[in-house]
């Protein structure tokens, strides 16, 4: 998955998915980290770091499907308060 672009239910590239995160006791994926595209760092007013890209967490419930891009079930709109996400 990693490298695959992300898609909001409204046509809108957030990024490419950068990375997850497991839950320890389950071994379920429960988040993707997703590596903002310029486009949405800029329409979400965020800061680009000087260095390196911006993360944030994407909730696996959030995905609609997958196949060659992964598909969201929202809008941008609702993604404006996703968390940022450290990458290891």
């Amino acid at each position: 998955m990693k490298g695959m672009k992300v898609i909001t239910a409204d046509a809108f590239t957030l990024g490419e998915v950068g990375g997850a995160i497991a839950d320890p006791k389950t071994w379920q994926i429960t988040h993707l980290d997703l590596e903002l595209s310029k486009e949405t760092i800029k329409e979400f007013a965020f800061k680009k770091p000087l260095l390196g890209s911006l993360y944030v967490c994407l909730p696996v419930t959030a995905v609609n499907q997958v196949g060659d891009v992964i598909t969201l079930n929202q809008s941008l709109a609702e993604f404006k308060n996703l968390p940022e996400c450290k990458p290891e």
